[in-house]
């Protein structure tokens, strides 16, 4: 067939089975992908189910989208030794030594795979949303991906095990969900398109506040099939659909009226959602609906009373069943869609913000100065001073010329001088890691990036096992095509947040971190009691999250408030090489601050820390070094 690829890299597929109910394979993850791979008409990969424990017996599975597509059972124990240290859903690569996990990568790559497998489904690939970027941020920066990865399947699937006896909460990640399908619309061509709509409403006589009551009074659900009935349809759907179908509306050629091209921004009308992200069917819709389906099929069969508090959501379950192909999909996949009547959107009391923000102590904290100086002054005055750890050995470098050319960064896109500090960076984590490491240990190299790292460790080591972890697939399709290059056998490339690896592991390594990836990094080396050697970056971006909160440390909570430790933050990024002398030591000593913090915490997990400045300190600006050791 024309277009289609016929020499693809074979694919295996790897999903959770935990039970069926209905037709559906549970865990919802489960449901999700075998959703997207019906609704992409994929084959391209071969699926396998995998049971817990030792199970190999199962009954007999119902509505599984299995046309064209090979599913086979298989236990936990039969998976490759790649995927059983990450958490399915996952894909695996043949050979076997690069492996994509977690949720949202697997969706992703479905979809360039059946894009790449038929180029002519160009509606396939606008799933990726604009720019491509639908879901690709990581759950633990993202609040949006973390809803639609994490939060709203979780959240389902533990309200389909009440037992609804006493009246049941609804789960918290449904009210934000309906909250934000309320919030006005940001797209790229926002101001076009209301520009366009202030227009509509004009021709239509109404009031921009008068055509939201009218849009609020039919629950934001309008017929779109009949395509001929401009005035009927809001704007926002027109848009929305006619990316959908195969005749899309013309562009208007007409200039717009001189009332409207010179109408103020915060007089135009906001726009309305239509699908889950604002106006188009993306990824976050495939996400949701086997999820949102269960949660109203309980809703509907047990608690009919509590449908009217999700208008919004009710109108979206609605206006998804109208996309082409979501029907035959859902069908395959066991989803027999329910038919809800109209909702009328009221303004009542509005969900929690569930948003994360610093608490209301922080904010009013009335002892607050602002600036580096005090903070670091309360904080002399308790002991804690700026001390680094002797570097162990200064003068320490790797045989750069006789190393194969493929291990050096000069290789990358770099100029010359980057790639000399790249070297030297790489001089004091290799010491660190080469004399703890023995034979057999597994190396981890967290955001490992290009593999600069990883590969050298790789090499270096042959006797342990290296494990590349990252989330942008480009920079890790870099690093295997280095390390095939060398001929390493000893490495494996995983893409995949970190939290997505549950493998074991002996020793931790990053360098440059951002942010509050390199807390996730030491956290995960104090859970597994693995060794780490992290070198952290873009200090000004550390905040709390859904997991970590600072200050980490007992002694610095004692000293510091969270507002207080964010001006240390903030001032340890300002030790770039064109700032002041002065202003860079302060940077520095505040750099050392933070770390000191992050330091402590890990010595209250029963670990040996030291934070060590890099050497020559001229190799980065963020040339700090946190190493610790279990005890």
């Amino acid at each position: 067939m024309k277009g289609i690829k016929k020499s693809l890299t074979e694919e295996y597929l790897y999903l959770d089975f935990s039970h069926q109910k209905e037709g559906c394979i549970f865990p919802l993850h489960t449901s999700v992908t075998l959703f997207l791979l019906s609704y992409c008409d994929c084959t391209v990969f071969k699926v396998f189910l995998v049971l817990p424990g030792e199970s190999t017996i199962i009954s007999v599975l119902k509505n599984v989208p299995s046309e064209g597509v090979e599913i086979q059972i298989i236990s936990r124990q039969e998976l490759p030794p790649i995927v059983q240290s990450c958490c399915l859903p996952a894909i695996v690569e043949r050979p076997g030594n690069f492996c994509r996990a977690g949720l949202a990568v697997v969706l992703r790559h479905i979809i360039q795979k059946s894009y790449e497998a038929d180029p002519s489904k160009k509606e396939i690939l606008e799933l990726l949303g604009f720019k491509k970027t639908c879901l690709k941020a990581c759950a633990e920066v993202s609040q949006w991906t973390r809803l639609c990865e994490l939060t709203i399947p979780l959240a389902v699937e533990n309200f389909l095990k009440e037992s609804f006896d006493q009246p049941p909460t609804i789960p918290a990640a449904i009210l934000e969900l309906e909250k934000k399908l309320s919030e006005p619309v940001r797209v790229h061509n926002d101001d076009k398109l209301r520009r366009q709509k202030l227009k509509q409403q004009k021709a239509a006589g109404v009031g921009p506040s008068l055509a939201k009551e009218k849009t609020k009074s039919k629950g934001h659900r309008q017929e779109t099939s009949e395509e001929g009935d401009s005035s009927s349809a809001s704007l926002e759907l027109k848009v929305a659909f006619s990316k959908l179908t195969i005749h899309k509306e013309p562009a208007s050629a007409n200039r717009e009226p001189s009332h409207i091209r010179k109408a103020k921004a915060s007089d135009l009308p906001p726009l309305d959602h239509v699908f889950a992200e604002g106006l188009y069917f993306t990824l976050a819709d495939i996400v949701l609906l086997p999820c949102i389906h269960h949660f109203l099929v309980i809703i509907c069969r047990k608690l009919s009373g509590k449908l009217v508090e999700f208008p919004l959501l009710a109108a979206w379950y609605q206006r998804i069943q109208e996309v082409p192909r979501v029907q035959t999909a859902a069908s395959q996949c066991g989803i027999q869609f329910l038919s809800l009547p109209e909702l009328q959107t009221t303004s009542s009391q509005q969900p929690p913000n569930l948003d994360e923000a610093p608490c209301a102590e922080e904010q009013n904290d009335p002892s607050f100065i602002g600036g580096p100086r005090p903070t670091m002054t309360k904080l002399m005055e308790k002991g804690i001073e700026v001390m680094f750890s002797p570097h162990p050995c200064p003068t320490w470098t790797l045989d750069w010329d006789t190393l194969p050319a493929a291990v050096s960064p000069k290789e990358g896109k770099m100029s010359s001088d980057r790639a000399l500090r790249k070297q030297q960076q790489l001089n004091n984590l290799v010491y660190m890691v080469t004399t703890q490491a023995k034979p057999g240990d597994r190396i981890v190299d967290f955001c490992s990036g290009g593999g600069h790292v990883g590969i050298v460790l790789a090499h270096m080591l042959p006797s342990c096992q290296v494990i590349l972890i990252e989330n942008k697939e480009l920079s890790l399709i870099r690093a295997k095509k280095r390390s095939d290059e060398l001929g390493l056998s000893n490495i494996w490339f995983i893409q995949a947040n970190m939290e997505y690896f549950t493998g074991m592991f002996n020793i931790g390594v990053a360098l440059h971190a951002c942010g509050v990836a390199t807390d996730m990094v030491i956290e995960h080396c104090l859970k597994t009691r693995a060794s780490f050697v992290t070198c952290p970056c873009c200090y000004g971006f550390i905040q709390n999250t859904s997991k970590l909160n600072f200050p980490k440390s007992e002694q610095f909570k004692k000293t510091l408030s969270y507002k207080e430790h964010m001006i240390l933050c903030r001032f340890a990024d300002q030790t770039a090489v064109q700032l002041p002398p002065q202003r860079r030591l302060i940077g520095k000593q505040c750099m050392f601050l933070v770390d000191l913090d992050r330091a402590r915490a890990a010595e209250e997990h029963g670990f040996s820390v030291q934070v060590i400045s890099m050497e020559p300190e001229s190799c980065s600006p963020k040339n700090n070094m946190i190493v610790g050791v279990p005890i």
